[in-house]
């Protein structure tokens, strides 16, 4: 994913607002279904026993929403639109947020609007839902994690083509989330890598060669997932060749504890507002090394996921929690991707220090479809988008990434 947001310091906002002489107080924002304008709108799935949070709209009416309270508490938010991510293609859109403790305002961040097509997200068909649930795919930005926030502004300056509609900010609160028995998996699911039906992952073959240990995983049941938001059946695509090495753009400086609340609001940002069918990635690592599931449908089958524009299939996803352009990657972090790739890898036979071929699914990536590309097994979103993720702090550390994945295996 492409770096989320910035600091604009010292420069002037693009559209100026009226000062406000008192704090503008939002009313209770009903429960009710999307709506095209006009009303704050929240959706939520079933919340669970400790809560399964919440995504709230907020109609921008000519493209902004002074500063102001919200009835609504929140720890991360985007800007989303009715039709393409092209439609605000050489637009900016800057928001500032309200520190829900101390009342401080933020300066003024841009978030990125991802132009043409996003760099992550579904492939054209393969992880179209259906309208009928309302989750068919939508523009939006890339998501800023604010923390605690109960107060938010947005200024959207729209590109030549004029504001796309239904412009809104969308508003996470990732609840508690979803009480389960056990928070840890350290067993694979079905044995083997096989699938519910019986047919086998890697192709009938028990895999022999490059295998490494598997690492302990935090379930989705163990960050708390609420499983009534995503689509209840599973998309998988063929045995996994390559990982796609990203960084979520979100907040560097967290606590390993609050990681599971970050993966819940991405979770929830995927699937709520940009309606894509589950959270994009098929791991997530925190800056402390431990691993998460993402994409649900099994740590050991070929889920298809949907993070990397063009080539989806036959790969994994996975991210590393944080924004590493300038930021270095603490070394736990780069140690718990290093061991998910290896044994993600491991179970098609794949060596982590190798190469593969993989073919284009869309021409929005950086080969047109139909295109073959030779990628590293351990790449970089870059390597695939034209985008600054995993960071240009983190890629150049993918060479050492990938020795230790190979050396996990054997080699």
């Amino acid at each position: 994913m492409r770096i989320s947001s910035r600091a604009l310091r010292g420069r002037p906002p693009v559209v100026l607002l009226a000062v406000l002489a008192a704090v503008l107080t939002l009313p209770s924002i009903p429960a009710e279904a999307r709506a095209g304008g006009g009303a704050p709108v929240a959706r939520s799935g079933e919340p669970g026993p400790a809560g399964g949070g919440s995504v709230t709209s907020l109609p921008l009416t000519g493209g902004r929403l002074p500063a102001g309270r919200t009835a609504q508490r929140f720890d991360l938010l985007g800007v989303g639109w009715d039709g393409p991510a092209r439609a605000l293609a050489g637009g900016t859109v800057r928001v500032r947020t309200r520190d829900a403790a101390t009342g401080v305002w933020t300066g003024w961040h841009e978030l990125e609007t991802d132009g043409e097509d996003g760099p992550d997200g579904p492939d054209a068909g393969a992880d179209a839902t259906r309208a009928a649930v309302g989750r068919a795919p939508r523009g939006a930005t890339a998501p800023l994690w604010t923390g605690p926030s109960d107060g938010v502004a947005v200024e959207v300056t729209p590109g030549p083509a004029g504001p796309p509609p239904g412009l809104r900010v969308e508003l996470v609160d990732p609840g508690e989330g979803v009480r389960s028995a056990g928070p840890r998996s350290t067993a694979a699911g079905p044995v083997d890598g096989e699938r519910a039906d019986g047919e086998r992952a890697d192709g009938g073959r028990r895999t022999a060669h490059h295998q490494a240990p598997r690492p302990e995983i935090v379930t989705r049941a163990g960050w708390g997932a609420d499983e009534s938001i995503r689509e209840p059946d599973f998309q998988y695509t063929g045995p996994v060749r390559a990982v796609f090495v990203h960084h979520t753009a979100t907040t560097t400086e967290y606590a390993c504890s609050d990681a599971p609340r970050l993966v819940r609001a991405i979770y929830q940002y995927h699937v709520q507002s940009n309606g894509w069918r589950d959270i994009g990635y098929n791991f997530l690592v925190d800056r402390c090394g431990t691993v998460y599931e993402g994409r649900a449908g099994g740590t050991d089958l070929p889920v298809h996921g949907a993070h990397t524009l063009g080539f989806n299939t036959d790969t994994a996803g996975v991210a590393a929690i944080g924004t590493f352009v300038t930021d270095l990657p603490p070394a736990d972090l780069l140690t718990g991707v290093a061991r998910i790739a290896a044994w993600k890898l491991g179970l098609t036979e794949q060596d982590a220090a190798g190469s593969t071929r993989l073919v284009s699914g869309s021409d929005g990536s950086l080969y047109p479809a139909g295109t073959g590309a030779v990628f590293r097994a351990v790449s970089g979103h870059r390597d695939a988008f034209n985008t600054e993720c995993p960071g240009d702090a983190l890629y150049p550390k993918l060479p050492e990434l990938r020795a230790e994945a190979a050396r996990l295996q054997g080699r």
